[in-house]
């Protein structure tokens, strides 16, 4: 078992250095239609990131007038807090909006020296409000707009739906982009393997005529093109995987750089689901090329 095996491995691994431009050329394709689909994981993990995050600072500002009472702005602050459509909300007084204005303008020294001249807090205190559900904003909009208080001076209501979906659709366009262009990666290949074993096929077809005279199986004269499809999605995925790692440590400081403010770690997420991702696309092309194998083999292999 274990010699037929060992010919059976060694008749492969002739045959793709036999045919090596040949073999060349599958395996670029295949990775090419790896990059193809890896670089579309990467748009799916950024755009999923930055909705998230957007998602995250979402919040409705009530800003009161500066002479209200501590204790009826709690008491409004308890009342929108018991809204089902509030996870959340926030009382910053006129003294942590100061030091916040001062934090976020520390690289400005015109706007501080503007604030030592006024010689007063200009900022009112406010309730940050973070919605529960994004599908319930513009409900907790309508609930917020209902309230009659004296306190409340002014409603800041940042139309974020209008940012999410232009995210959604540019995500979704290049997204269905991959797509196409991974399905035509994946034809090309199904073809370029399909041509591959049977060039190689009729290379061998005097060898294929002896072993099958002196008794060979089907199985036995059929394997070794059906491994060879398997050790192409093998090189493939492996050099995708050498390439791939560098090119992310480089393209990193762009995002970090384009992406302020948003946690974007490509080379964390892919080293984190390395295993999942890169199996996951070997196993995939290795049954495309392995279906492709088999076509051919079934097909020209009968002499």
């Amino acid at each position: 078992m274990f010699i037929s095996f060992y010919r059976v491995l060694k008749f492969s691994f002739q045959d793709v250095y036999r045919n090596i431009w040949l073999s060349l050329v599958t395996v670029i394709i295949l990775i090419l239609a790896l990059f193809t689909v890896n670089m579309l994981l990467i748009v799916k993990v950024i755009g999923d990131t930055a909705v998230d995050a957007i998602k995250e600072k979402i919040d409705i500002n009530l800003f009161l007038n500066n002479d209200s009472e501590e204790n009826e702005i709690l008491a409004l602050k308890a009342q929108i807090g018991g809204f089902s459509e509030v996870r959340e909300v926030t009382y910053v007084s006129k003294s942590e909006a100061l030091e916040k204005f001062k934090e976020n303008h520390k690289d400005n020294p015109e706007i501080l020296e503007a604030l030592r001249e006024l010689g007063k807090n200009p900022l009112t205190p406010t309730l940050v409000i973070k919605p529960n559900n994004l599908d319930e904003f513009d409900m907790l909009i309508n609930r917020i707009n209902s309230i009659d208080s004296d306190m409340i001076e002014s409603r800041n209501f940042t139309n974020y739906k209008v940012l999410l979906d232009k995210i959604n659709v540019i995500t979704k366009k290049v997204t269905d982009a991959g797509l196409f262009l991974s399905s035509i990666f994946v034809f090309i290949s199904i073809l370029v393997v399909f041509n591959s074993i049977r060039i190689s096929i009729y290379t061998h077809k005097r060898e294929i005529a002896i072993m099958k005279l002196v008794g060979a199986s089907n199985w036995f004269i059929q394997l070794p093109f059906l491994i060879s499809g398997w050790f192409y999605t093998l090189i493939g995925v492996g050099f995708v995987m050498i390439v791939f790692y560098p090119f992310l440590t480089l393209l990193q400081p762009y995002l970090e750089a384009f992406f302020v403010g948003y946690n974007i770690d490509l080379v964390s997420y892919f080293y984190t689901n390395a295993f999942t991702i890169f199996g996951a696309e070997f196993m995939v092309a290795g049954f495309i090329n392995m279906l492709a194998s088999l076509l051919a083999v079934r097909k020209y292999s009968k002499v």
